[in-house]
């Protein structure tokens, strides 16, 4: 059996957006205009009820919350006391229109995005999705992945002014 592994070199811009607010404030505004994603769609796709899970795709914001973990609890076992949280935004439907015309684009989607607070104060952090899907060299995830760009840019500015 032969092993070929294919490695590489893509640019990703990274993305820092920093806030003069308060970690629990900028959470607090986060959370507040970017939804948790209803899981019951994923029941819909299990089951395939594709189009009543389309219907309720196509009624779902642009940028839903899937998940989160909290990083800063974990360096409790360091002995720090952090606040860093990391979410899961996206769109199931977003995806689709890109792992359609990519599959490997589902290694990006959802987008990951730190919050976090240390001595530089309060800011959010993630990997621009426009260059992260742009290795696919395909003009409709690229399009798609614009939008997604401005649409996460957007929100997160917003939940930290």
């Amino acid at each position: 059996m032969t092993k070929v592994t294919d490695i590489k070199k893509i640019n990703v811009e990274h993305v820092t957006i920093h806030s003069s607010k308060d970690f629990s404030a900028v959470k607090s505004k986060l959370e507040g205009t970017i939804p948790r994603i209803d899981d019951g769609i994923f029941t819909l796709l299990r089951y395939r009820e594709s189009g009543r899970a389309l219907q309720e795709l196509e009624a779902l914001p642009a940028l839903s919350i899937f998940g989160f973990r909290d990083h800063g609890a974990v360096l409790q076992v360091a002995g720090l006391k952090r606040q860093s949280i990391q979410y899961d935004i996206g769109n199931p439907l977003t995806a689709s229109k890109m792992t359609r015309h990519a599959l490997s684009a589902g290694l990006y989607a959802p987008i990951r995005v730190l919050l976090r607070e240390d001595s530089d104060g309060v800011t959010f952090e993630y990997d621009r999705p426009l260059t992260t899907f742009g290795q696919f060299a395909n003009p409709q995830v690229d399009e798609v992945a614009q939008k997604l760009d401005q649409d996460l840019l957007a929100a997160l500015e917003n939940a930290a002014s």
